[in-house]
């Protein structure tokens, strides 16, 4: 690892709200309803982009930062076409664990907020741990 990330060291990612960004757009079936705003699992996504592009500067050759844990509560809805800034601050490091506090707001305030937890592992280990899990080998 080649650096330390400090106390309180924000990151953000951005978008602009499209139609595979919503709601409706996680639907399987026709049976499944889901309104046309910001998803929460898209929230939570730049959540985790914005703390991962932060952790970028710690990773060697071959590693990757992963979320382990979130607790988020999703609080305003989100049209499409809208532009929304999710905020990475990172608050402590406790052993392998990277805790952030993490924000999302578009042009009418806060939408959700949260904290999020990552981790850096080995790539290859990693996709490798996850195929022997499945029992489908190397």
């Amino acid at each position: 690892m080649t650096q330390e990330l400090k106390e309180n060291q924000t990151c953000e990612a951005v978008l602009t709200v499209q139609t595979n960004d919503l709601a409706s757009a996680l639907s399987l079936t026709g049976e499944d309803a889901f309104p046309e705003v910001f998803a929460t699992s898209r929230m939570i996504a730049l959540m985790e982009l914005a703390a991962a592009r932060m952790m970028k500067q710690l990773l060697q050759q071959g590693e990757l930062s992963v979320g382990v844990g979130v607790n988020i509560v999703h609080t305003a809805a989100t049209p499409i076409g809208v532009d929304v800034k999710a905020i990475a601050t990172f608050i402590k490091q406790e052993g392998k664990l990277y805790h952030f506090k993490v924000e999302v707001f578009d042009g009418g305030g806060l939408v959700g907020k949260g904290e999020h937890t990552r981790a850096v592992v080995s790539t290859e280990r990693l996709v490798n741990s996850a195929k022997k899990r499945l029992g489908r080998g190397l």
